[in-house]
Order: C-alpha cells, then structure tokens, then sequence
C-alpha cells in the first residue's frame, strides 16, 4: 500500500478487524476480483432497474439471556477497570428473499461494498479521509430510535451515549495525533437521520482532522498500520479491551468492523465496514452491537444490536 501510494498509482483495499487480513486491489483488479464497490468518490456500479418485490427480511436473534453472558464479562471488566468503553458485538441468523446482490445494488448508504457469495455491506461511518494531506476521522456513537419524541435531542443528552462518545472521540484524537500534527475536534456531536425500512436512526457523530506528519506523507499502509483497528468499533484503551472482546464475542468477526478505502492516486476515502451481512454457506448471518460503558443496561443494549439489524431499501 505505501509502494503504490508512494507511486500514485490508485487503488482498493479491504483489512480485516484483526489487522491479519489485507487485500489490496489495482482499478483493474477490482471487478476481475468480483468486487463491487460504491463509494462517494468511487463507482464502478452501473446503473439497476427498479427492484420490483417486496422486500422480506426475517432476524432470529439470540436469547437475552445468551447475549447477556458476554455482556455481563464486558462489564466485569469494565468493573475491575480493565476497560471504559468495549464494542461488543454479535452474529444474528437472518432470512430474506433478496440476494446479497440484490441489497447492493438497492440498498442506500454513503459506502457500500459487495464481495462476491462472501459478504455485503452498508456503511454509514467513515473512517478516515485524506485530502492534500490533511488527515480526517469522523467517529460515530451513540443511535436512537426516530420514532422517540424529542428523539435528537434525547439522543445528545443521554448520559450514558455522551460518555461513549466522548470517549470515542478523545480515542481517535489520540490515534489521529500519532500520524497528524495540529490534530482538533472541528465537529462535536453532529446528528445524522439515517433512513431504513424497518426503522428509522438518529447516529450521533464528530469531525476530528490533523495535518499529516511529513513522515506519513504519500504512505497509505504505514497511517493504516498505526490507526488499526479502528477506535470506534473497538474500544478503550485499545490493548486490553480487544482481549475482552475475544473473549466475550466467540465468533470471529473477519471483515466485519474492519476498514475499506479507495485511494485515487492522490487522496483517500475510507469506511468503517458496519451494518454488514455474511454468507457462510447457504446462511446468512448479520454482524451487529453497539459501546458498552459503566452505564449501559442490558436490555438496551439488546434492543440496539437488534435495532441494527435492516437493510436501508425504501
């Protein structure tokens, strides 16, 4: 990644969550690959008729009391001290009569990508951008249902949301300070509408940008390297609070909440890899969760992972 951004030369990778897998592809790789991908910046999708059905889509997500035995470790640790913010995150059966092509091409996100009979997904979070070598992040925590009264307004005054977003954002303000200069919140608690068919979200989200150090400059990979895995779909601090996540999780998340990015030979844009459907054989599953805290309640929690569980067709 470094050799080809140091050479100009555009292209597309995928990193896992683990930062074990990298997968990097040159402009005329990517379809030869069985990517599809729709970026703001970046296309290569043309243009699909009308769905024409109805969409189905049927979650059978585990028991309270099966999503509550991880919980209770996060918060044990949580507890001891061990951590203050985890990402806990879970796999939920799904069902639907529309292929995962089907939800690429319908589907309405600021990034999506489909990777052939293996996964499809449908981000509203940036990770990071770089434009003439000014570094941006733009971390999001915290959602609430649209349907709340008030639901905005209660969404930024929630305690318990505020304290992971601040944590959130005081994270990558520290990650963004080891390849930037200058690094400063610009944007503090920006409120995002994001419209799904089965409910609409209030997202709360921030802006944080720097000025690349000169030894970063025109190296993809190396800024990667440092900034993995992504704060806000992990957790602080980093070290102790991925340990608790394997432990809590038992699945392996894969690509799931790991980044994506199209570099365009000059400046990068890059996604988080959230609101993410998997193949594994002839099932599909749902990767989903949300920031738990000394505050959370399990039932809410619960609520949130199942909250996250749609496809943004409408």
């Amino acid at each position: 990644m470094d050799e080809l951004s140091h050479q100009k030369v555009p292209f597309f990778f995928i990193i896992d969550f683990l930062v074990d897998k990298v997968e990097v592809f040159t402009e005329n790789e990517i379809s030869k690959n069985g990517l599809l991908i729709d970026f703001q910046g970046f296309s290569n999708v043309n243009e699909q008729e009308a769905l024409g059905k109805e969409i189905e889509l049927k979650s059978f997500p585990e028991s309270l009391k099966s999503f509550k035995k991880g919980f209770d470790h996060v918060q044990k640790n949580i507890r001891q001290g061990n951590s203050y913010l985890t990402n806990y995150t879970r796999k939920t059966k799904i069902e639907t009569n529309l292929s995962l092509e089907e939800i690429f091409h319908h589907s309405q996100a600021k990034y999506k990508v489909l990777y052939k009979d293996f996964f499809v997904f449908f981000s509203p979070e940036t990770f990071v951008k770089i434009v003439d070598d000014k570094i941006l992040t733009f971390p999001m925590k915290g959602t609430i249902d649209a349907s709340v009264k008030n639901a905005a307004e209660v969404l930024k005054n929630d305690k318990k949301e505020k304290a992971e977003h601040y944590t959130v954002v005081d994270l990558l303000r520290n990650d963004l300070s080891m390849v930037a200069d200058d690094v400063k919140v610009d944007k503090f608690q920006h409120i995002d509408f994001l419209k799904t068919k089965q409910k609409d979200l209030y997202a709360m989200s921030s802006e944080i940008s720097g000025n690349l150090k000169s030894e970063f400059k025109g190296k993809v990979g190396s800024i990667m390297q440092k900034l993995l895995p992504a704060g806000s779909i992990l957790g602080a601090p980093k070290p102790k609070t991925l340990e608790i996540i394997l432990e809590a999780e038992g699945f392996e998340r894969g690509f799931y909440t790991g980044v994506c990015g199209w570099f365009d030979g000059k400046n990068l844009d890059s996604c988080v890899m959230i609101r993410f459907i998997e193949k594994e054989g002839d099932q599909l599953y749902f990767k989903s969760g949300g920031g738990i805290t000394h505050m959370s309640r399990l039932e809410d929690e619960y609520q949130e992972m199942k909250n996250k569980i749609y496809v943004p067709i409408h």
